[in-house]
């Protein structure tokens, strides 16, 4: 008996996959041509940051002091000089593209009158990418205490942190207790073991710890993502600013109750009923409507940029910090993460074995698969397919919205367009692992994250994408339904 899936409308799909990947190759471009060098620094896939804050000590912010950083990087060779100068909050940032150690020194002439490093007027800092590290510089107002100018390549390697806990606002306590929607100030570096391109096992299981972390925040993405387009065709291109939405929501969430907990609750509970009132204002009305799916795939695309554009007119270009506390780091069988970044982990593996089961096991879950298998056949067995199909939505988009709650604490900052920056590794998770399937989304967002963060150790930062996308395309090649899906009978 052929068990091979038939979808409603089967012989416009070629179409429709060829549309979209050349939908997804536009915003691929998109991706190549950004900025490189942003107001304020989120680190991702292929950036890293290096910041902190600059207080005199009195504690008020030391605006307009000039920064400079340089270093090899993971490539070996000598980076040019970059320079910056801290804004009214005396915060400063660089952004990195390639993981290794820099060196981060101040300006002592450009500090106001009476001012000047204590200690040290630089600090070596080591950094990989998709991590935050600081460079702390303490200011006092005693010349005795004041820092001789380094000699060329001197410094002191803090790894990223200063032992300074007094003389005013410098120290890594006032860096976390700053909870200003300007460039975060995380003072935890997950320090990469040899951030070059050469191998070691240590450095091999941070990374593969690195890659699991990423792979399990894919993940929730990706199965609302496979879900919609498994039980309606619709490639959601809106999906990734669920993330932005969710990362956003517990910002807020947080200004009013303080407690993370309640305000994770808050944010997928919220996400729930926007999915639900999605399917319910726009989604249903234009299936009612019967336009292709090409039509409200356009749709969605104009949604993703109206929703941005919402985002980042309310909160502008600054970096919302949903935990304003100073990460701490743990190291557990010699993998270094944020403690943030552990309890990520875990509620994403609980939140992923839950929908797994509830796709397994429940009627809820058959019924969803029944649909997506067979929507006339589904109808004609009694399933109210419009009732799943909200359901869906409402599930998707709640997910969506606790990854972007996690992704916020893992990342300590969510902006307007984070989501926007993993749209294209959702829809890789999503076709590697099988379109329209749960357990393929699952798994294919563990293997892109696996490898996303698995080829930093011999390859560029800025290259890891390009990995990704490429085992995607042999992976295709091989087997163009992906690694779960089914094989389609036409007619």
């Amino acid at each position: 008996m052929n068990h091979g899936r038939i979808i409603r409308g089967a012989p416009l799909r070629a179409p429709a996959i060829a549309l979209l990947a050349i939908v997804l190759s536009f915003f691929a471009l998109s991706f190549q041509v950004a900025p490189a060098h942003a107001a304020t620094c989120v680190p991702d896939e292929t950036t890293g940051c290096i910041q902190g804050i600059v207080k005199l000590s009195t504690g008020e912010p030391a605006e307009g002091v000039s920064l400079t950083m340089s270093g090899k990087g993971a490539s070996g060779t000598n980076a040019a000089a970059e320079s910056t100068a801290t804004d009214a909050n005396g915060r400063w940032s660089f952004p990195v593209t390639k993981a290794g150690e820099y060196t981060v020194t101040i300006d002592g002439a450009t500090l106001p009158d009476g001012q000047f490093p204590k200690a040290t007027d630089t600090r070596k800092v080591r950094v990989a990418l998709f991590e935050s590290a600081s460079a702390l510089f303490p200011l006092t107002d005693d010349p005795a205490a004041a820092a001789q100018p380094a000699a060329p390549g001197g410094g002191e390697s803090d790894g990223g942190t200063s032992a300074e806990t007094d003389g005013g606002s410098g120290t890594g306590a006032d860096a976390g207790s700053d909870t200003g929607s300007g460039t975060s100030t995380d003072t935890a570096t997950e320090a990469t073991p040899g951030a070059s391109n050469s191998f070691s096992w240590p450095r091999f299981w941070q990374q593969a710890a690195s890659g699991l972390r990423m792979g399990l925040l894919l993940a929730l993405g990706a199965v609302g993502l496979s879900l919609v387009f498994g039980t309606t065709g619709l490639s959601n291109f809106a999906h990734a600013e669920m993330l932005s939405m969710g990362g956003i929501l517990a910002f807020l969430a947080m200004q009013l109750t303080g407690n993370i907990w309640l305000s994770g609750a808050i944010v997928v509970i919220v996400m729930a009923a926007f999915g639900w009132f999605q399917d319910a204002v726009l989604w249903k009305p234009l299936r009612k409507k019967r336009l292709s799916l090409t039509q409200m795939m356009i749709v969605s695309i104009g949604f993703s940029i109206v929703l941005q554009n919402i985002f980042q007119f309310f909160f502008g270009a600054n970096i919302l910090r949903i935990d304003p506390s100073t990460p701490k780091t743990v190291t557990l069988l010699g993998v270094t993460l944020t403690v943030q970044s552990y309890i990520a982990m875990g509620i994403a593996l609980v939140a992923i074995i839950a929908v797994a089961l509830v796709m397994k096991y429940t009627r809820f879950g058959r019924a969803t698969r029944a649909v997506a298998d067979n929507r006339p056949l589904a109808e004609a067995s009694g399933i109210d397919v419009d009732r799943v199909i909200r359901s869906v939505w409402t599930v998707g988009v709640a997910l969506a919205g606790l990854s972007g709650v996690l992704l916020g604490l893992v990342l300590n900052g969510i902006a307007w367009n984070t989501g926007w920056h993993y749209l294209l590794l959702l829809f890789a998770a999503v076709i590697l692992g099988g379109i329209g399937t749960t357990f393929g989304a699952i798994v294919g967002a563990l293997i892109i994250g696996l490898v996303i963060e698995m080829a930093n150790i011999w390859l560029p930062g800025d290259l890891k994408h390009a990995a990704a996308l490429l085992i995607l395309i042999v992976v295709l090649l091989v087997r163009p339904q992906g690694l779960f899906g089914r094989k389609e009978r036409i007619g």
